[in-house]
Formats: structure tokens, sequence, C-alpha cells
């Protein structure tokens, strides 16, 4: 499905080459700067600040909290009508140490708060939080993508072999922008969303 966006761009393939390359640049530009340094940690709204700063160039809803439901194979995200009770309920979970860090990642990878470029953005603020908490951050190059696919679409039942994954490509080079970058690869994220009505779930 073709998202409309601020670059008129009418092929789907075109609009993910694009994409991934001004998300790049942003998220590149928020490393050098220091702007991430100006974000809260561990919220939605330090979230929704990182999204909007990776997309406002190419997507109207940059920040802002999807009002559409969507689904990827046959997981379906938070709904739409609860995704802001959900997002509360998120930012009162606790954050200090791994496993709690962790348990709150899952969380708002199973919120999906965004129509799309929830991965990058959450990947992001999930090495923020552990760089503030735990002085570490995940080397996102040690991370198998299909392993780490599949742990997360397993986490919200299964949460051991997230928790493993990650574990074991945790480095303490918190301030590398290589490492840094290597999380916002477009590689690492689900593809193919599929968007459906409330009264499909009954």
């Amino acid at each position: 499905m073709l998202l409309k966006n601020k670059l008129g761009i009418t092929d789907s393939i075109k609009l993910a080459k694009v994409e991934e390359k001004i998300t790049k640049l942003k998220a590149k530009q928020l490393f050098e700067k220091g702007k991430l340094n100006s974000f809260e940690v561990g919220t939605f709204k330090g979230l929704s600040e990182i999204h909007k700063a990776l997309f406002e160039d190419i997507y109207d809803f940059a920040g802002k909290i999807r009002t559409e439901n969507i689904s990827k194979s046959n997981f379906r995200f938070a709904s739409a009508m609860y995704l802001k009770e959900a997002l509360k309920q998120i930012d009162k979970m606790p954050q200090s140490n791994f496993e709690e860090i962790i348990d709150k990642y899952i969380e708002m990878n199973i919120a999906h708060p965004f129509r799309e470029g929830n991965g990058r953005s959450t990947r992001i603020w999930l090495d923020m939080i552990l760089k503030k908490e735990i002085g570490k951050v995940v080397d996102w190059s040690k991370v198998n993508k299909e392993d780490y696919l599949l742990a997360m679409e397993r986490s919200p039942i299964k949460n051991t072999e997230i928790k493993l994954l990650l574990n074991k490509a945790l480095t303490d080079k918190v301030n590398d922008r290589e490492v840094y970058m290597k999380g916002i690869d477009a590689s690492y994220n689900y593809e193919g969303y599929s968007v459906y009505k409330t009264e499909d779930l009954k």
C-alpha cells in the first residue's frame, strides 16, 4: 500500500528507497548535532520527537499517533481505539535494568504507534534508554535480521528469545556513530503492513 507523501512519489519501491535515504541523513544529523540529548528518554513523547525528526520531510503524520488499525502477517498491533491509553501505560513502565528496558521495548513494539517508521524510531528510542540506564547500546551489526524479526514477532508470548539476542549484542560504544547508524537500517523493519477496520475484529 502506497502511503500519501509530501514528495509526490507514486511508486512504492521508489518511496521506500527515498525514505531510507532521507531518514538515514536525518538520523545522522540528530547524532552529530547532539539533538538526541534534548529528547525525553523512555517516554512516548521522546519517541514521537524522534519519529517527527526522521520523517517530517516525507509524511504529514510524522510524530503523530496513527488513527488506522494495522497488522503484519497474522499479528495485529494495538488497536487505534486504545492506543493513547496503551502509550500512557508504557510510559509508566520501569526501565532501571536490561530486563525492564526490553519489556518496555516489546510493549512499544506491540503498540506500534505510527502508521510507518516504527522500527527505526523505536530502535533509537531503545538505545537511548539503554545508554541512560545501563551505559550500553545495541550493536545492531551483531544482530541477525531474520532472527530479530522472528524473535520480535514471538516476543508478546515469549520474550526470552529477543532478550538473549539483544543482550549478546550489547556494547559500551555508546557514542560510536557507526553503531548508532546500524539501528536505522530499514532491513530490520517489518514489511507489508495491512490496514484493517474495527468491524473486521467482530
